[in-house]
């Protein structure tokens, strides 16, 4: 398949290795000398040019790319850049620069197919690190909702209860379940929880502390003096 790469920013060097890597062609359209020659040295083809001018994209070719990943640090021309390429029938990822941008052009940018935040991505990794090997987000599937794994430990409240017996708040739920060492499966309500099951479960950050006691236990939470 073959994609263009507006921004050669960290962003847009990592997915354009990544597509590369696994056999794609890319192309790279950047602005900055400097960094062109990097991408170049590195062994990608660039173009020198303004991804959100409509004749430099026009340039690469849009007719035969099969999709466009728009992202440099300026959401202006990450925006214009895919709605031309969304004229040619290019499949479109924008990159925007806040949570507040994610949600108002989810919300407007019909023509868009993803719209991602990356930074959102890196505290989520950073977050589970933090959290240690029994809680692992993964992913925030918009402002207020994170989709996360849960592992149960012995002392959890719901420890020994079958998956129907499961009390999780209101704006949670229970989508899939695995029992250790086991893949994760559609959850059965006749399962017990058992220290070392799986959880996966959507919710919204307010109920999160409240569904991690439930199936961790205390020990998720911070001890106190």
């Amino acid at each position: 398949m073959r994609f263009v790469i507006v921004g050669a920013g960290r962003v847009g060097r990592r997915t354009a290795r990544v597509l590369s890597e696994e056999g794609h062609d890319v192309t790279v359209i950047e602005r900055d000398p400097d960094r062109v020659e990097r991408v170049r040295t590195n062994g990608f083809e660039v173009v020198e040019g303004d991804g959100g001018n409509e004749d430099d994209l026009l340039d690469v070719g849009l007719d035969d790319v099969d999709g466009l990943g728009a992202l440099s640090g300026d959401v202006t021309t990450n925006l214009v850049a895919c709605l031309i390429a969304k004229s040619h029938g290019c499949r479109t990822v924008l990159r925007v620069d806040g949570d507040y941008r994610e949600y108002i052009f989810h919300k407007y940018a019909s023509d868009v197919d993803e719209v991602i935040y990356p930074e959102r991505l890196g505290a989520i990794a950073a977050k589970n690190a933090l959290m240690g090997g029994t809680v692992r987000a993964i992913a925030d599937i918009a402002q207020n909702i994170q989709l996360l794994e849960l592992t149960v430990r012995e002392d959890a409240p719901m420890h020994g209860y079958t998956l129907s017996e499961l009390e999780l708040p209101s704006n949670s739920k229970l989508l899939a379940f695995g029992k250790e060492g086991e893949t994760v499966d559609l959850p059965d309500g006749d399962d017990s929880l058992e220290a070392g099951d799986r959880v996966v479960v959507i919710a919204e950050f307010d109920s999160l502390a409240d569904v991690r006691h439930l199936i961790v236990g205390d020990r998720s939470r911070k001890a106190t003096a």
